[in-house]
């Protein structure tokens, strides 16, 4: 049952990572960088991008006595989304007066893609 839950989780987060990098491209090919949802910059991150980066390690936690390949290959898909994202965020100019970690981009994405590799080498 965790692992059905679990799997439930982690594609809210693929789904969350999907709407998120979806209207970020809105935003970016309009002059009012405006995307389809109301959401300004930070709500989007906060919204979509805070869930989607706790929900898998979320998932993997529930079910560290489990084995899922399934499981571990959604976590991989969410990291690389994620690492996509911050890829895409590195080659945009960034706003004016906000700066961009790298470190804080990056993190997330990497430790999900160790969780994924962690839940699909322990079968």
């Amino acid at each position: 049952m965790a692992i059905k839950v679990a799997m439930i989780i982690t594609g809210i987060s693929i789904v969350l990572l999907a709407l998120y990098g979806a209207d970020v491209a809105v935003s970016m090919g309009n002059a009012d960088r405006d995307g389809f949802l109301p959401l300004n910059d930070m709500q989007r991150g906060m919204g979509l991008g805070g869930p989607a980066i706790i929900l898998p390690i979320i998932a993997f936690f529930i079910t560290l006595r489990e084995k899922s390949k399934g499981l571990g290959g959604l976590i991989i898909i969410s990291g690389v989304l994620i690492l996509i994202g911050g890829l895409a965020m590195i080659f945009t100019p960034a706003p004016e007066g906000v700066e961009r970690n790298p470190l804080m981009l990056f993190a997330p994405a990497i430790i999900q893609i160790a969780l994924g590799a962690i839940k699909i080498v322990k079968n």
